[in-house]
C-alpha cells in the first residue's frame, strides 16, 4: 500500500503535465492509460534496494554535481572480457576513485556489423558475447555498494534491421512497419531529402534505404542497417519507455540518450532539434521521476552552445540532467595543436553564459572520433580561415604536419569537402607514442606533461570529468585493428583496443609512463574531491590571462576562490590576471604566487586558491 502511495504522490506532481504533452503529441487517451499501467508495473517490480536509492536521491537531487564525481567509459569486453571479468576488476576502478562508470553498448546486437553496438537487436537482453542479464544486475549491485553509478546508452533513435520489429516489418506486418518510416515509392523520401542533411555525407548513401524484402523505402539516418523509429506512433514511445524502465530495474542509474536531436522526424524540416524532441525527453524525465527518481538522463547533443539549453529544459520543466561537453573536448584539442586558447576561451564563455541548470560531463577522449566542429564565425573574426584551420588540425593529429608530436589517423576523410575527423588515444595524440617509438625519453616526458595538462584543463570546466579507459595509464594507439576485416575500414578502432593489464601493473613502478600519469591524475582527482569550488553551487567563468597561450578558469563558492591555469604552449609564459589581487597558493606545488605575474612552464597547469 505504501509503495502505491509514493507512486501516486510522485505522479500527482507531474501527472497533469505528462498527460497534456502526451495527448498533444498523440491524441490517444487509451495509449496514455497503457503508459500509466506500465509505469505502475515497473514501480511495483522495483527492488527494495533500488527504492531506498530512490528515496536517498530525492533527498539529494544534486548528487551528480558533487566534487567526488569522476567518470570512466569503457567497453566491458575490451576491458576484462565481459561483465563477469569486469566484476573481478572492480578494485581497479575503486583505486582510481571512479564514481560513474559508462559501459559502451552491451545489449544484443548483430555481428559483426553493429556500429560499435549502436545497432540494437534487443533492448532488454545483454549480448551473449558480453554477458547476461543476471550478470548485469549483479554488477550494478556491486557497483552501487562501492558508490559507483552505472551508465548505459539508450539508443532511442533507431533499431538494428535485425530487431524483432524490423523483421516483422519485413515480413509484411503493417503494425510493425508503422513503428518505422516506410514508403512504397521515393516520392515522400525525396521530399525529406530536400531539407534533411546527411549525418555522414562522406560515407552514407542517403537518408533512405530500399528494403527488397519489404518492397519499401525505410528511413535510415545513420547507417542502412539502422532503421529510424517513428515516434509519431505512441506505441514506439510506450515500448521504448518500458525498455528503459526494465533496465532501470536491473540497476542502471544513468541513461545516455544517443543522438537526441534526431528523435523526431517531420517533413519539410531538417529533422533536428524539433520541438517534439523536447516533449519526448520531458515526458521521459517525468516518467523516471515518478517510477525511479534515482535514475537520471544524459544527452548526447552534438550541437552549437545556443542549442544546448533547450535540452536541459527549465527548472520548472526539466529535461536532461546533463549533457556531454562535446565543444569543450574539440576546443581543448584545437588549442593544443595551435598553442592558442582564444577559440577555447570563446567557446567556454558561451557555455558559461548558459543558465545555471546546464551541467556537463567533460572528456578528452571517448569511443568516437574528434569532429572538428569549431565556431567558424569566431575563427573568421580572429582572422583564421576555417577550412585551412580544420585541415591543419586533422593533419597535425595525424602526425603528417611538419613538427607534429601527435600520432593518429583520419576518419571519414572527404576529398571533395576536405572534411575529416581525427582518431587516437590521448597519450598518442599528446606525443607519448612518438617519443616512445623514437626512444626519446625527453619527448615522452613532454608528452606526459601535455597529457596531464589536458586532463587538468578538462577537470576545471563546468561539470565533472570522464576518463576514457586506458588514458589513466597512458595507453597508446593499437594498429592491430587493421588486421581484422570486420574493423579494418573503421579507424575509430585505433583507440577501441583491448585494455593492457601488463601496462596497468606498471602504474606502481616509479619512473614508468604508467606511474607518472596514474599518480598525476590521482593527485588532481584527490584535490578536486576535496575542493569546495568544484562542488555544487560554484560559479564558473573564464578569465583573461593577457596571453593567448594560457587558459584560465575561475571558480568561486561563497568566500572561496580557485583559479585554474593551463599553459597550452611549449614555452615559458608570464600570466597576468587582471583585477585579481592578493596571494594565491598553488595546490600542486605549494608555491605562493601573485596574480600580477604567474610564471608557467611549458605545458604546466596550476590550481591556485586565494589566501
Amino acid at each position: 500500500m505504501a509503495r502505491t502511495g509514493i507512486f501516486t504522490e510522485r505522479l500527482e506532481r507531474c501527472g497533469a503535465e505528462l498527460k497534456n504533452i502526451y495527448e498533444e503529441l498523440y491524441h490517444d487517451g487509451e495509449r496514455y492509460e497503457q503508459l500509466l499501467e506500465l509505469m505502475k508495473e515497473y514501480h511495483t517490480k522495483r527492488s527494495a534496494a533500488l527504492k531506498a536509492l530512490d528515496r536517498e536521491r530525492e533527498e539529494r537531487p544534486d548528487w551528480y554535481r558533487e566534487s567526488r564525481m569522476l567518470g570512466m567509459t569503457m567497453y566491458p569486453k575490451l576491458f576484462a572480457g565481459g561483465l563477469k571479468g569486469l566484476m573481478e576488476k572492480l578494485d581497479y576502478l575503486s583505486e582510481q576513485g571512479i564514481t560513474y562508470l559508462h559501459l559502451m553498448p552491451l545489449l544484443k546486437m548483430p555481428h559483426p556489423h553493429n556500429d560499435g553496438g549502436y545497432a540494437v537487436e534487443d533492448f532488454r537482453t545483454v549480448d551473449g558475447e558480453i554477458g547476461t542479464n543476471r550478470e548485469l544486475a549483479e554488477l550494478t549491485g556491486k557497483l552501487r555498494r562501492r558508490g559507483i553509478s552505472l551508465c548505459l546508452d539508450v539508443v532511442m533513435n533507431h533499431t538494428a534491421d535485425t530487431h524483432e520489429w524490423a523483421m516483422r516489418a519485413k515480413a509484411g506486418e503493417k503494425e510493425y512497419q508503422d513503428r518505422y518510416q516506410c514508403y512504397d515509392t521515393y516520392e515522400i523520401p525525396s521530399r525529406f531529402e530536400q531539407t534533411m542533411p546527411q549525418v555522414f555525407p562522406a560515407t552514407a548513401p542517403g537518408n533512405f534505404t530500399w528494403c527488397e524484402q519489404m518492397q519499401k523505402y525505410v528511413l535510415t539516418t545513420f547507417y542502412p542497417y539502422q532503421w529510424d523509429l517513428n515516434y509519431q506512433n505512441p506505441v514506439v514511445f510506450n515500448e521504448m519507455t518500458a525498455n528503459i524502465l526494465f533496465l532501470a530495474n536491473l540497476g542502471v542509474e544513468i541513461f545516455r540518450i544517443d543522438a537526441v536531436p534526431y528523435i523526431w522526424k517531420e517533413l519539410g524540416t531538417n529533422c533536428r532539434n524539433l520541438p517534439q524532441v523536447h516533449k519526448i525527453v520531458r515526458m521521459l524525465r517525468m516518467v523516471l521521476e515518478t517510477v525511479c527518481p534515482a535514475v537520471i538522463l544524459k544527452g548526447e547533443v552534438v550541437m552549437a552552445p545556443k542549442e544546448l539549453p533547450a535540452y536541459f529544459g527549465t527548472p520548472e520543466h526539466p529535461e536532461c540532467h546533463m549533457l556531454y561537453g562535446v565543444s569543450g573536448m574539440v576546443n581543448l584539442w584545437a588549442a593544443l595543436a595551435a598553442q592558442d586558447v582564444r577559440l577555447l576561451k570563446h567557446q567556454m564563455d558561451l557555455i558559461h553564459s548558459l543558465p545555471d541548470n546546464c551541467f556537463f560531463v567533460n572528456y578528452l577522449r571517448c569511443h568516437d572520433d574528434i569532429g572538428w566542429g569549431l565556431d567558424e564565425e569566431e575563427e573568421k573574426r580572429l582572422g583564421i580561415d576555417p577550412l585551412l584551420h580544420k585541415e591543419y588540425l586533422y593533419r597535425f593529429f595525424e602526425g603528417s604536419f611538419p613538427g607534429s608530436f601527435a600520432r593518429g589517423e583520419l576518419y571519414n576523410y572527404d576529398p571533395v569537402s576536405r572534411d575529416a575527423r581525427s582518431c587516437g588515444t590521448t597519450a598518442s595524440l599528446c606525443g607519448i607514442e612518438k617519443g616512445g617509438f623514437e626512444g626519446d625519453r625527453a619527448q615522452v616526458e613532454e608528452g606526459i606533461q601535455r597529457d596531464l595538462m589536458m586532463h587538468a584543463a578538462c577537470m576545471s570546466l563546468n561539470g565533472f570529468a570522464m576518463l576514457s579507459c586506458g588514458d589513466e595509464i597512458g595507453q597508446v594507439n593499437d594498429y592491430g585493428y587493421k588486421e581484422n576485416p570486420d574493423t579494418a575500414a573503421d579507424s575509430r578502432y585505433l583507440h577501441r583496443s583491448p585494455f593492457n593489464w601488463e601496462n596497468a601493473a606498471l602504474r606502481t613502478v616509479q619512473g614508468t609512463v604508467q606511474y607518472e600519469i596514474w599518480e598525476g591524475l590521482k593527485h588532481m582527482e584527490e584535490l578536486r574531491r576535496q575542493e569546495a569550488c568544484f562542488g555544487p553551487g560554484a560559479r564558473v567563468t573564464t578569465w583573461d590571462t593577457l596571453t593567448p597561450k594560457v587558459f584560465a578558469i575561475r571558480r568561486t563558492r561563497e568566500e572561496r576562490e580557485l583559479v585554474c591555469l593551463s599553459n597550452f604552449s611549449g614555452q615559458w609564459q608570464q600570466v597576468h590576471l587582471p583585477t585579481l589581487s592578493g596571494e594565491y597558493r598553488d595546490l600542486f606545488t605549494g608555491e605562493i604566487l601573485e596574480p600580477s605575474a604567474v610564471p608557467m612552464g611549458p605545458w604546466q597547469y596550476r590550481w591556485m586558491v586565494k589566501g
